[in-house]
């Protein structure tokens, strides 16, 4: 049976507060390089070195400084998007070798993107300072039991490792380590629903570097364990904060924006006002999923969900509920640029037109 809900939420002062709880994700200026790019992991291109460089990395949760600062940069051209990223550690160690192996059970460097911003049919790539990589596409989340596509990989591909120290010494204290890679646009637009390199378009994106506690075992580095012989968790350090210790959820990833400047000419980003419907729909979304959990079937109006939702500028905004047979389905109009917008049951977001 089909059902119906719409709701108009209401602006009143007592909302103004809520509106500022969390902060919005963080967003960064991807310029154009004319500069060739050498694979090297240095980063000693003119192009680079005016690059805008992101905000230091943050406890993936956003609410601790990490032990050690870590920056990264992007650029792009007609060929390929690149990232550098600079890692202090004072020691620098890695011992996995196999392509396509879990790279995170060493220190790595994580690389997330969402070409067009649906959550679905996203890309993840992982390297150590082996210059070993892991790239995967997800179909979904794994919170909705998405299938892994591990056997994907990034045709053309290029990276490279640059160690200030040494690798796998620990008889020295080392500076850190830096990752360069450079990923061809043919492969990233497969699920970007554009042929088109994005310029002047944002992608959603984020950056993450798993880091472990270390013991010596013979000589050699391993991941150090407790009193009952398991593993320490180890720590997250992430360009823009999840909010919470997951980096599969990709609304809470960054903005990286694609100017059409060529690096050393500056541009300027700001979030476009209907990214706060996206944000509102995806707290939507998640209190639907606890309701279904705690009551064992879907509420059937927005209240239920969320008391007194509101977008953080305060702005009204018309939400239209749908509960069906196999799920449900939530749509928006935006009051800045009269754009529909939708979500489902299963977390997937759309601009309907």
């Amino acid at each position: 049976m089909l059902q119906k809900a719409i709701f108009m939420l209401v602006v009143t002062a007592q909302f103004s507060c809520t509106a500022q709880e969390s902060k919005a994700p963080r967003s960064l200026v991807v310029y154009r390089t004319q500069d060739p790019i050498v694979i090297d992991g240095v980063a000693e291109e003119p192009a680079w070195k005016a690059a805008q460089v992101s905000e230091d990395f943050i406890d993936i949760e956003g609410d601790k400084t990490p032990t050690y600062h870590t920056n990264v940069r992007m650029l792009w051209d007609e060929t390929y998007l690149y990232f550098y990223a600079q890692m202090e550690e004072p020691h620098v160690w890695a011992t996995l070798k196999q392509r396509d192996t879990v790279i995170f059970y060493n220190n790595d460097f994580e690389i997330f993107i969402d070409p067009d911003g649906d959550t679905h049919n996203y890309y993840e790539f992982e390297m150590n300072a082996l210059n070993t990589v892991w790239d995967l596409l997800l179909v979904k989340p794994y919170r909705e039991g998405g299938p892994v596509v591990d056997s994907w990989e990034i045709l053309g591909l290029k990276t490279a490792v640059q160690v200030n120290g040494t690798l796998n010494d620990p008889s020295d204290v080392d500076k850190g380590w830096s990752v360069e890679v450079a990923m061809p646009w043919e492969v990233l637009k497969e699920t970007s629903g554009s042929n088109d390199v994005p310029e002047g378009k944002f992608w959603r994106v984020n950056f993450s570097r798993v880091n472990w506690d270390f013991e010596l075992k013979d000589g050699a580095y391993t991941r150090k364990k407790d009193a009952d012989g398991k593993f320490l968790p180890e720590y997250n350090w992430v360009w823009s904060p999840q909010g919470v210790i997951n980096m599969h959820e990709p609304e809470h990833w960054g903005y990286a924006y694609f100017s059409s400047n060529v690096a050393g000419n500056p541009d300027s980003f700001t979030i476009p006002k209907d990214e706060q419907i996206r944000w509102l729909m995806y707290k939507l979304y998640r209190a639907q999923k606890k309701y279904f959990g705690e009551k064992g079937t879907y509420a059937n109006s927005i209240t239920e969900l969320i008391p007194n939702p509101i977008l953080r500028d305060g702005t009204t905004l018309e939400l239209e509920l749908e509960v069906h047979q196999t799920g449900w389905n939530i749509q928006a109009k935006s009051p800045y640029t009269k754009s529909i917008y939708s979500i489902r049951e299963d977390g997937k977001y759309q601009h309907i037109k």
